[in-house]
C-alpha cells in the first residue's frame, strides 16, 4: 500500500490554511492513502484550529517559532515516522496549484525520479514585480552554473521526495531548505527532476523576502555552504543528473 504524506509548514496562516487544505485532492492514481500533515511553527492565531476543521490528519506543534527550515525538517521526520512512501511539501499560503501534486509524484511512482521540484517558471510570472522576477532569474542562472545542469526554479518549495532521500536530510541552513536540499540531492546520486506547475498570487507579504539585500545574502550563503559541503562526495568527472520534464 503506497502512502502519500503531504506536509505543510505553517506559521500564523489562519486566513489561508483552510483553503490550502480544501484544494488538495483526496485521492491520486497509484496512491492508496493520502494524509495531510500540518507542522505548526509556533502560531499564535487560529491556524491549528482551522487546519483541524479543514480535515488535516496530523498536527505537529513545535514548542516555539523556529523558522521555515526547522519546520520543514521536523515535518520530514514526522512524515517518515508515519510510514510515508512519498512525501510532498507545499506552502500554507495556497501559492501552488494543489492539483499539480500529481505532476510531482508521477515520476516517483514511475521510478523515473527520487526528488521532484515544481517549476513555477517564476522569472516569467507577470503578476510578480520585476525585481522579484529578476531575483528568480539570477537564482536559476547561478544554481544552474554551479550544478552544471539547468536548475530552473531552485527556490520552489513545491516538491516531492522518496524516503531514500528524505532520510538523509540534515539541514545546516537555518534560513530555508530549498537550495540546500536541491544541492544535496544533486550531489548524492539522487535522480532530480523539475516539472512545470502553476502558481498564484499570495495574499500576504513574503515571509522570506522581507529585506531584499539580506535575502540575497542568505540565499547566496546557503548555496555556497551547501555546494562545498556536498560537492566533494560527487565524482569529479560527473555532473549531477537533472531532468526537466
Amino acid at each position: 500500500m503506497r502512502k502519500l504524506v503531504i506536509q505543510i509548514p505553517c506559521w500564523n496562516e489562519e486566513l489561508n490554511i483552510s483553503n490550502t487544505i480544501n484544494q488538495i485532492p483526496k485521492s491520486f492514481n497509484g496512491i492508496e492513502s493520502v494524509e495531510i500533515l500540518i507542522i505548526d511553527d509556533g502560531s499564535t492565531d487560529e491556524t491549528v484550529r482551522n487546519a483541524k476543521a479543514a480535515g488535516a490528519h496530523h498536527i505537529l506543534r513545535l514548542p516555539k517559532h523556529l523558522g521555515l527550515a526547522r519546520a520543514f525538517e521536523a515535518g520530514i521526520a514526522k512524515a517518515l515516522s508515519l510510514g510515508a512512501d512519498i512525501i510532498v511539501n507545499t506552502d500554507a499560503d495556497n501559492q501552488y496549484e494543489a492539483k499539480d501534486i500529481i505532476k510531482l509524484i508521477q515520476p516517483i511512482l514511475e521510478n523515473e525520479a527520487d526528488f521532484v521540484v515544481g517549476d513555477r517558471l517564476a522569472s516569467k510570472l507577470v503578476f510578480l514585480p520585476k525585481w522579484k522576477r529578476f531575483l528568480y532569474f539570477c537564482a536559476d542562472w547561478i544554481v544552474s552554473l554551479l550544478m552544471g545542469a539547468h536548475s530552473p526554479d531552485p527556490t520552489s518549495g513545491f516538491r516531492a521526495f522518496r524516503p531514500c532521500f528524505a532520510n538523509n536530510i540534515r539541514l545546516k541552513d537555518k534560513h530555508s531548505y530549498t537550495v540546500e536540499t536541491l544541492v544535496q540531492a544533486c550531489f548524492s546520486d539522487q535522480r532530480v527532476m523539475f516539472v512545470p506547475v502553476k502558481s498564484r498570487i499570495v495574499n500576504r507579504p513574503s515571509r522570506l523576502i522581507k529585506n531584499t539585500p539580506l535575502y540575497i545574502f542568505k540565499t547566496a550563503l546557503s548555496l555556497l555552504r551547501s555546494y562545498f559541503i556536498y560537492r566533494p562526495a560527487a565524482p569529479a568527472t560527473n555532473a549531477p543528473e537533472l531532468v526537466n520534464a
